[in-house]
């Protein structure tokens, strides 16, 4: 899916976790990474390179299990689409199953997790929800 590269990362990470897979490979962009990185600082994924190549690099996911093959990531539902953008304000912002997911955002200082931006005051774009 070439229409919104967030949504084809985000599916490509939720069918390797449903299919148990150690890693998937998803073409990188800046955002991507970032998107990435709090993943990994929120404790979604086990960790995560990206793989340099002469087009585009690639961006490989490491994902994580707990006892038993338990998945880490239980829900990942894109928000804010290019058809259909949601903002918030900083007032406005959602709160995952009672903190224990996450929400993703797009801000004037970068992308940055609901608790993040609730510290910091600001608002932006819902990128995504983790749980």
């Amino acid at each position: 899916m070439r229409s919104d590269p967030v949504a084809d990362m985000l599916t490509r990470v939720r069918n390797a976790s449903r299919a148990e897979h150690e890693k998937c490979d998803i073409p990188s962009s800046g955002l991507k990474v970032r998107i990435a990185e709090l993943l990994k600082s929120e404790g979604f994924i086990k960790n995560f390179r990206v793989l340099e190549d002469s087009k585009q690099n690639t961006l490989r996911v490491y994902l994580k299990y707990g006892a038993g093959n338990e998945k880490m990531i239980s829900g990942l539902v894109r928000v804010s689409t290019p058809g259909r953008r949601v903002y918030v304000g900083h007032a406005n912002l959602p709160s995952i199953l009672g903190g224990m997911g996450v929400a993703l955002l797009s801000t004037s200082r970068g992308v940055v997790t609901d608790r993040e931006a609730r510290k910091q005051k600001i608002g932006g774009e819902v990128l995504a929800y983790v749980w």
